[in-house]
């Protein structure tokens, strides 16, 4: 009985759980264009654009989610689906709606009623099989199942049906044109056409059908004083940049040279080719790809960084230091270009450069607080300085923010007894070795030594 309760439990745990990420994409410039485009949305959704993050995917497939917390997920295969940034801004109200009215936290109240049907149907079933009625046990479990996931998904579809209403209204309080949200929904009601709309059951489905969703905001999306607004020129091109070097990234190289080709010279273009050269093994024309950015506008500072980070991964990090640094410069001092700066540094192997990497690192490990290779720099720079003490405060930080908590309060400690007492070092590995072992005290068993 209890295997078949677990397989009851877990079919509708998987209709409930979003799709699973498979790697955080992290890009100064994508992570820029995210919250300038979110930041009205979420001001209008009354939360603080301090709080929300809208974090990038590498995952094919077109999808955005919301998995508690306030962090909204959108993978980059919606990102190269989408035809413009409004599209996304659409995408992320809906999300929002789903943080602002709590639709994870209440997850439980759709989730607790299909259970109930689910296992009663299973007690119900088997005493039907224990009194000699196989047959008759078996349906009224095959049915339980089948009830319990529908009341689910009943109870997704309303979710998200309140979500679209949500994010109608924080577009319309923004300013922000809802005509993106109807196109993202007409281009995935494409996608339901092409796969067969007719063999879809629309009760089978975590989402209310895109036909459906579209009739029910077109009324209210068009009545916005916001409904003729031209989107942000300056942020659809802020967009066509970053989808282009997302697909240099992400997308094989053949392809990407096919949808680039060497005869189009747009920005656009090398921009792609730059990262589909540099992922593929060849430096020169990555670099020659990058010259021509610089050509263009040679002051931006993603440009910049692009140029230096293939300087240094082609083993040339003496010559990265120039456009890396004018790259952090020019960024405001963006903790993700100053880590790869710092980076840089550190690989020239010159030891008069090491204090300028610590200090450059130190600046970007306080204004990151989700940067694990930021940290793993700094301890370096701080090794090769004879710094012990605080390059095992480094390593704590780095692992109590990857989790392995042994090591975070082994460092801590070590860290603590070098340190002089009391002073913010201290006090920090003191915070971190506590933490750490409470966390081992409070999960024995994760700990436990193998």
């Amino acid at each position: 009985m209890k295997r078949l309760l677990a397989v009851a439990a877990a079919a509708i745990l998987l209709a409930a759980q979003p799709a699973a990420a498979q790697s955080i994409l992290r890009d100064a410039e994508t992570e820029a264009m995210f919250a300038d485009m979110s930041t009205p949305l979420i001001k209008a959704a009354g939360l603080s654009p301090r709080d929300v993050k809208v974090v990038l995917i590498n995952d094919d497939s077109i999808n955005a989610f919301v998995a508690g917390g306030q962090t909204v997920y959108v993978h980059s295969g919606l990102l190269q689906a989408a035809d413009n940034a409004n599209q996304v801004q659409g995408v992320i109200a809906h999300e929002l709606g789903h943080i602002a009215d709590g639709h994870v936290v209440l997850a439980d109240r759709g989730m607790k009623p299909a259970m109930g049907i689910t296992l009663l149907s299973m007690v119900l079933g088997l005493a039907a099989i224990a009194a000699g009625s196989g047959e008759a046990g078996a349906g009224l479990m095959a049915l339980g199942q089948q009830a319990g996931l529908g009341k689910y998904l009943a109870f997704s579809r309303t979710q998200e049906s309140t979500a679209d209403a949500a994010g109608a209204r924080y577009l319309s309080t923004a300013g922000i044109t809802g005509k993106g949200m109807l196109s993202f929904f007409k281009k995935l009601q494409q996608q339901e056409y092409r796969y067969g709309v007719e063999n879809i059951d629309p009760f089978m489905q975590t989402h209310p059908l895109s036909g459906e969703r579209i009739a029910h905001l077109t009324a209210d999306l068009q009545a916005s004083p916001a409904w003729n607004t031209p989107s942000d020129p300056a942020l659809e091109e802020r967009f066509r940049r970053v989808k282009a070097k997302l697909e240099g990234y992400v997308m094989p190289a053949e392809r990407t040279l096919a949808d680039f080709p060497d005869t189009d010279n747009t920005v656009y273009a090398h921009y792609a080719r730059a990262y589909a050269y540099h992922k593929a093994g060849y430096p020169d024309k990555a670099d020659a790809e990058s010259a021509a950015l610089l050509k263009a506008k040679p002051n931006d500072p993603y440009f910049l960084e692009i140029r230096g980070q293939i300087l240094l991964e082609a083993g040339r990090p003496a010559d990265a230091l120039v456009p890396l640094r004018r790259a952090t410069e020019g960024s405001g001092n963006n903790p993700l270009i100053a880590t790869t700066f710092g980076h840089a540094l550190i690989a020239t192997e010159d030891k008069t450069n090491y204090p300028e990497a610590i200090k450059v690192l130190r600046i970007a490990t306080q204004r990151d607080d989700d940067n694990p290779f930021a940290w793993y720099q700094l301890g370096t720079a701080y090794e090769l300085t004879g710094d012990t003490a605080r390059a095992a405060l480094a390593t704590a930080e780095r692992a109590s923010m990857t989790g392995d908590q042994r090591t975070a309060a082994q460092s801590a400690r070590y860290a603590m007894a070098r340190i002089p007492a009391n002073t913010a070092d201290w006090i920090r590995a003191q915070d971190i070795a506590m933490a750490a072992q409470n966390d081992m005290d409070d999960n024995p068993k994760k700990y436990k030594r193998k």
